[in-house]
């Protein structure tokens, strides 16, 4: 069973791939925070900024077998997008939750590059195309090598100088946006600032947010 907050079809918005076509599948869950308000200031992750309760989002729902989500999930594919490579990205909530064999055999099977976008505590299954790590806090990272490390900025309690020896083929710092109005632009001029200093880091910024799409 596969549980499903939302899924739509949008462009990228961030990191290495950002302004590619891509079907987004929201997975239900975290193992970092239950996403209630009330539990932000108890939880590992405090900073996140998505709904990933239920399955009442756009063609959210609850699938029974991985061929019925990869169904689901091709449907979105604009038919008249027929040139390009198709492209799933599947996020959360943490989305190793619940992406597994079967799941990444069955979008393979209908043609996507399959990538994810997960906090790295758990291990990420074979077949995956393109591995996002977004290290949370002090929590302990499983998933140490990958395709693109994203690292929100800043983290009191996850320094860049932690990560910088990884196996990544990219370091990205994102500045944090969930912080008192007035003091977004801080963040970016420090995460600026950082990548000045430090070469092997990029900085990303969320584009859909800034274009205002999904």
């Amino acid at each position: 069973m596969y549980a499903i907050k939302e899924a739509f079809y949008s462009l990228q918005g961030e990191g290495a791939r950002a302004g590619r076509a891509s079907v987004f599948c929201r997975f239900t869950g975290c193992n970092l925070w239950s996403g209630r308000p009330q539990d932000r200031e108890k939880s590992a992750c405090r900073f996140c900024d998505t709904d990933f309760i239920g399955t009442d989002g756009q063609n959210g729902g609850k699938f029974v077998t991985a061929d019925q989500l990869a169904d689901h999930l091709d449907a979105l594919w604009p038919y008249l997008a027929a040139s390009g490579k198709r492209y799933v990205v599947f996020t959360g909530g943490e989305p190793l939750l619940q992406l597994d064999k079967a799941l990444i055999e069955a979008m393979h099977a209908r043609d996507f590059e399959i990538a994810v976008e997960t906090n790295g505590t758990l291990p990420a299954p074979e077949g995956i195309d393109w591995i996002c790590v977004s290290p949370k806090g002090a929590t302990t990272l499983v998933q140490t090598s990958g395709h693109e490390l994203k690292l929100v900025y800043p983290q009191a309690d996850a320094l860049p100088e932690r990560f910088e020896t990884l196996d990544f083929q990219h370091f990205y710092l994102q500045p944090m946006d969930l912080i008192p109005l007035g003091q977004q632009g801080t963040t970016q001029a420090r995460a600026l600032t950082y990548c000045l200093q430090h070469p092997q880091w990029q900085l990303s910024l969320q584009m859909h947010k800034i274009i205002g799409i999904d």
